[in-house]
């Protein structure tokens, strides 16, 4: 149970830590059920931050006031249709979500879709209904642990830690720390998730692992499901997903009679039928029989506000695609807890629509995008103002209290939607204390049973192993363990395996479709052979990647890539 010396780490990952103060230092909540008392690396690192303690304007330091001011009389001459809000996860505590009360009123432009889990929430979505977790109690009961494509032990290692013992099978084109540390890696093809969905529904069938009770008291369409499962011949599979029929034997010899849980990551939903694609993995799932079990089942990146009523309403008249946004058709864009130019795909576009607009960012530390904003305004670090963070990747919480004072000249979100409410003339916005203590007194059941489950039925996906060409490379992206997307230490190395023709250290330019950037070439065993990697926060990444979204989710495509390299 938290004390009033408890803070939340705010950061965009799985785990939601909670630690706790003691005698001015701050350690990992041993009472919190999956924090214990160890703190990550990355929320170490970011007790370690340097904050923003002053505002600018024009890149010349000035007052608070004087910044919010400026931007109160930008506001008020602009056209609220050409403004567009723009909010990253810099910071995922519930109090974040207050300045979307505001330009809600105001009338700005929101984004919707994600950079992140998008595709593969609406997947699950239009199997289950919702994309809720199971408890993570039914984690630590399961026998064995399918990791597919999530580097499980780096982004969630509090939830790793509870359950490190078990048996592990890992699904992923890198060899992962997770992969070193499995009974089985099956080391995939890109974009062949589907595929050995499918497959392995057909090996589920000769195995007699089929959940006829599921399927005839929750499941619709399973029979069709199993037609596609069927619809070519087992070997045809060995090539295309790369994966040997031993290897799938070897699976079911782990599996059978075992309480299961699948941990499902990001990986394989970043191309354009990401939604499909992670549907036909659930499928299988529930073919199988991991649903409403009382072990095991299937996680993702959850929706962290299911069972919460935001008490910060906000609707918006006009969206636009996050993967997608031009900041060039907007007079005044206010980027709030995001770094676009590094996170956000085709890294190009958007610098040149940046450099077009009157930029405000509002956050906690200068980043990439500071260097074409016109405003900037320092948001109070996590460590001074009260939050809560919700969790999606269970389901607890972590309560942040202020613990120490503010940061000169900074404003936390909600001091910041009350200050310009009061400029505005808006009314309505519910107090802090009501809004805090909402999550807090807030009971969460438990959400995961599914009343029915609706089996994928038709599929059809592009095959990116149908366009690669002899001296294309599948370009991918993932987790490192020291750093978090863009913050924390840069890499900006692309990784490829040594069978190629580069040597360690090559200077090289890297094109695709969509753009080109130059990379110096790390050599890396744990890469397949014609992949290459860059890791989160990678600079010059996004100049490559599509200015696109999903065909279902808003979301992006990060993966959708194949590229040419040389030497420069």
């Amino acid at each position: 149970m938290s004390s009033n010396n408890t803070i939340a780490c705010p950061l965009d990952c799985f785990d939601g830590c909670e630690a706790v103060e003691e005698e001015g230092k701050i350690k990992g909540n041993k009472e919190h059920p999956t924090t214990k008392s160890k703190l990550c690396l990355n929320f170490a690192s970011l007790l370690k931050e340097n904050f923003l303690e002053d505002a600018y304007i024009n890149k010349d330091k000035t007052s608070l006031s004087e910044a919010l001011e400026k931007l109160v009389q930008k506001l008020k001459n602009t056209d609220p249709s050409k403004t567009l809000y723009y909010k990253g996860s810099g910071n995922l505590g519930v109090m974040q979500n207050a300045p979307k009360s505001f330009f809600s009123k105001y009338g700005s432009v929101f984004t919707r879709g994600s950079l992140c889990e998008g595709a593969g929430e609406v997947g699950l979505i239009l199997g289950r209904g919702k994309c809720v977790n199971p408890p993570i109690q039914k984690l630590i009961d399961s026998d064995v642990i399918i990791v597919w494509g999530r580097n499980f032990s780096v982004t969630s290692p509090h939830m790793y830690n509870l359950v490190k013992d078990k048996t592990f099978i890992t699904i992923d084109p890198i060899s992962t720390p997770i992969a070193k540390k499995s009974d089985l890696h099956l080391q995939i093809n890109p974009k062949t998730d589907h595929e050995l969905a499918l497959l392995l529904t057909r090996f589920a069938y000769m195995e007699d692992m089929e959940d006829e009770e599921f399927i005839e008291n929750y499941g619709e369409g399973a029979d069709w499901f199993f037609d596609l499962a069927k619809s070519r011949p087992l070997v045809s599979y060995e090539k295309t997903t790369g994966l040997s029929l031993k290897d799938i034997t070897k699976l079911f010899e782990l599996i059978k009679g075992k309480s299961i849980s699948l941990m499902l990551g990001l990986g394989v939903q970043k191309y354009y039928e990401g939604s499909n694609i992670t549907r036909a993995i659930d499928s299988f799932a529930a073919y199988i029989g991991l649903h409403n079990k009382e072990k095991g089942g299937v996680w993702y990146l959850a929706d962290s506000g299911y069972g919460y009523d935001s008490p910060f309403t906000s609707t918006c008249s006009e969206q636009v695609n996050l993967p997608e946004v031009d900041f060039n058709s907007y007079e005044l864009v206010f980027i709030q807890g995001a770094n676009p130019v590094v996170s956000s795909p085709n890294s190009q576009i958007l610098i040149n629509g940046l450099k077009n607009s009157f930029v405000v960012y509002f956050g906690t530390t200068l980043n990439d995008t500071c260097e074409y904003a016109d405003i900037i305004i320092p948001s109070t670090n996590f460590k001074a103002k009260r939050d809560v963070r919700v969790s999606y990747g269970h389901e607890h919480i972590a309560i942040s209290y202020a613990l120490e004072e503010k940061q000169k000249n900074s404003i936390s979100e909600y001091e910041f939607t009350e200050y310009m409410f009061d400029k505005f003339g808006f009314e309505d916005l519910v107090s802090e204390d009501e809004a805090f203590n909402y999550y807090i007194n807030k009971t969460r059941e438990d959400d995961s049973f599914l009343d029915s489950f609706e089996f994928l039925e038709e599929l059809e996906v592009d095959s990116l192993y149908e366009e690669k060409e002899e001296d294309q490379f599948y370009f991918l992206t993932s987790k490192r363990k020291d750093s978090l997307n863009s913050q924390f230490k840069e890499n900006n190395y692309l990784y490829m395996h040594p069978s190629v023709e580069f040597e360690d250290g090559n200077k090289v330019l890297v094109s695709s479709p969509y753009g080109k950037a130059n990379f110096i070439i790390k050599l890396d065993e744990n890469i397949k052979k014609d992949c290459v990697v860059a890791y989160a926060g990678n600079k010059n990444a996004n100049y490559l990647t599509p200015h696109k979204s999903d065909e279902e989710a808003y979301s992006a495509i990060f993966q959708e890539v194949l590229v040419r390299i040389e030497l420069s």
